[in-house]
């Protein structure tokens, strides 16, 4: 009886029109997903090549037209000209290279994500400036997933 059953199952999911032995197809959230993650891994990748180079350009391509930049104990600031001139402030205070570990990617990855992240700041002799968490929402456009938002805060020093 138990081969009976199974030669009859074997049969229906042989018939197309029936279909519902076929497999399941990609779940587009997680291919949204994934090419999401895929953007944002490459862009935190050259990331603070723009610091190693004095490259504010490459820093400004980072992020959406609209982006605006929040950090800690400082008003939001807007635009391309916020960016440049926070880029101008964090170069000439010695930053020069880092590192961010993504934590966690939120959302569907369709227009919007938020990354999850912890972020590192040296100088040229490679010593640690800063450290802290930073939560960027990132937004698709006609170029590519950019940061939209970028929300930061540095960790006190350990003793102090």
């Amino acid at each position: 009886m138990k081969s009976l059953s199974n030669l009859i199952k074997a049969l229906i999911c042989t018939i197309p029109i029936l279909g519902s032995c076929a497999q399941p197809e990609n779940n587009p959230t997680e291919d949204y997903l994934k090419e999401a993650k895929a953007a944002i891994a490459a862009s935190n990748a050259i990331y603070f090549t723009s610091f190693a180079n004095n490259d504010s350009a490459l820093f400004i391509d980072r992020y959406a037209e609209d982006a605006c930049l929040m950090p800690a104990g400082a008003p939001k600031t807007c635009g391309r000209e916020a960016l440049a001139r926070f880029f101008r402030e964090t170069y000439n205070k010695g930053y020069r290279g880092g590192e961010f570990v993504t934590v966690a990617v939120y959302g569907d990855g369709r227009e919007f994500v938020t990354e999850e992240v912890i972020g590192r700041i040296f100088n040229e002799k490679k010593e640690l400036m800063s450290e802290g968490k930073i939560l960027v929402l990132w937004k698709k456009t006609a170029k590519g997933w950019k940061m939209f938002r970028d929300s930061f805060s540095g960790d006190a020093p350990s003793g102090k």
